[in-house]
């Protein structure tokens, strides 16, 4: 269709200049050489040939013939030819007119398909940067989005892509028309990985691309009712490569993370042997000489002595209690099974439990409480609460010069939320470790490590959607403060 107009065109305006030159020059025929008027009538056809091609150039030839016959051959205005050199020039004008309208014709159309080709590969090479740029974004389900991106990018009625899952050819992702389980199987029969790039109609309307990268078979892509086009022609193998890239580039990233992943296993195993073994170990040790003192010596110990020893091997089971504690609530939060029972809860009456669950540890250190009158409710589970403030008193404890008071303070914040703090006079936290304090078996420059007792109470909070963080205290040592959402009031709670 195209075609065709472009050849009406090309002969009509071909035709119409034809007349008007030969209208113009008609009153200078008797002044101007024949051969300069024929020279003059084949402009139109070098302008027809070029607009319309080879028809519409050997079109406008001939009426050139007739218009100069008509108007510069004598007698004028018929198409008889007076004398016999006339018909030279009327056959000259006819050769050159038609060499012209064939060597423009070609170089026409050489034109028309040069800028086809430049169309073409500049359509391949937008349509291949949108995939490019796709297919390097960070994709949760990259075969997905390859092939949704392929269907869209060249109007395809369906793409599948085939990767080898336990050694056979499986769909993991599809668009568009769906693969019929009969195509599938025969694909599936017939393909063996890689398999020759097929960029010509097989199998009726299916065509299949072997995705290789490296030496290494990738998967395979198959396309239904791809358009046969120059563009998508230039652009398969292209696509190839690049979907094949992407696939391996996937791969590794996930080889990567599965590494990452096993080393950081193996590093919070080996941190969990040695913190274990060390915090296991030295309780058990002084509970094993205590038990042992007290059997072979009961008889030449005093009183006092005896109840001394009972005192350490209470003191010391109550610290492999936490210790163990601790470790199942790790093993809780990285199960996901942790549960929250949110209710109204005084912070002061969980400072003042979990500090007589601590107080053989904490001997006669003080522990004051600071907080408004009547103190705020927290909407929060008790227990896990609880146990935040256990962990941070035992760590305040273990930091503290012996004899120091331990500081808890609780204060109502805007924002409906409760502040609460836990300070000790010890060492601090410098700056450059008070993120990773709060992290598992984590060694530091200065040759301390945290434990589970911070990443648990850290996780607790992380549960309630709060927060925890570490500052300097007043006057020197570390202040431990998190967030707790604020509760009502309920009638008949005591505050």
């Amino acid at each position: 269709m195209v075609d065709v107009r472009r050849t009406v065109v090309g002969t009509a305006s071909g035709v119409v200049a034809v007349g008007a030159l030969g209208a113009v020059l008609a009153p200078l025929r008797t002044h101007l050489p024949n051969a300069t008027d024929g020279l003059v009538l084949v402009l139109p056809v070098l302008g027809a040939a070029f607009v319309g091609g080879l028809r519409a150039g050997l079109s406008t030839a001939v009426a050139g013939f007739v218009v100069f016959d008509l108007v510069f051959i004598p007698p004028y205005g018929t198409l008889t030819v007076g004398i016999e050199r006339n018909w030279t020039s009327l056959v000259v004008y006819l050769v050159v007119a038609t060499a012209v309208a064939l060597v423009v014709a070609r170089l026409a159309d050489g034109l028309a398909q040069a800028d086809e080709v430049a169309r073409s590969r500049a359509e391949s090479a937008r349509h291949l940067l949108g995939l490019s740029e796709l297919l390097l974004a960070e994709q949760p389900d990259l075969p997905g989005a390859m092939v949704g991106a392929v269907r869209s990018a060249f109007a395809i009625d369906g793409v599948a892509l085939l990767q080898l899952v336990d050694g056979r050819l499986e769909v993991v992702g599809s668009a568009g028309s769906p693969m019929t389980a009969e195509e599938l199987a025969r694909i599936r029969s017939e393909a063996h990985l890689p398999v020759p790039l097929s960029t010509g109609a097989s199998h009726d309307v299916v065509q299949t691309l072997a995705l290789a990268s490296s030496g290494r078979p990738m998967g395979m892509l198959v396309l239904r009712g791809a358009p046969d086009t120059r563009a998508v022609r230039e652009a398969l193998p292209i696509l190839a490569n690049h979907l094949a890239v992407a696939l391996e580039r996937a791969e590794l990233h996930a080889r990567v993370h599965r590494a990452e992943l096993l080393e950081e296993v193996d590093r919070l195993r080996q941190a969990l042997v040695g913190a274990v073994s060390h915090d296991l170990r030295s309780p058990l040790a002084t509970i094993k000489v205590a038990s042992s003192t007290l059997a072979a010596s009961s008889e030449v110990l005093s009183d006092r002595e005896v109840k001394e020893l009972h005192e350490l091997i209470d003191l010391q089971t109550d610290r492999l209690d936490r210790l163990v504690t601790n470790l199942l609530d790790m093993t809780r939060i990285q199960a996901g099974a942790l549960e929250l029972r949110r209710t109204p809860t005084s912070v002061t009456d969980l400072v003042a439990e979990a500090v007589a669950g601590l107080r053989a540890e904490l001997g006669d250190r003080p522990v004051t409480v600071v907080a408004p009158d009547p103190p705020p409710l927290v909407d929060a589970d008790p227990l896990l609460v609880g146990q935040v403030l256990a962990n941070l008193l035992d760590n305040a404890q273990r930091h503290g010069p012996p004899g120091t008071a331990i500081v808890v303070e609780i204060a109502p914040s805007p924002g409906g939320r409760v502040v609460v703090s836990v300070s000790d006079d010890g060492p601090g936290v410098p700056a450059a470790e008070r993120r990773a304090v709060f992290e598992t078996f984590v060694r530091f420059d200065t040759g301390g490590r945290s434990g589970l007792g911070l990443a648990i109470a850290k996780a607790f909070l992380d549960a309630h959607g709060d927060r925890i963080w570490v500052e300097d205290a007043p006057g020197g040592g570390a202040r431990f403060v998190f967030t707790l959402p604020r509760a009502a009031n309920p009638a008949g709670v005591a505050r």
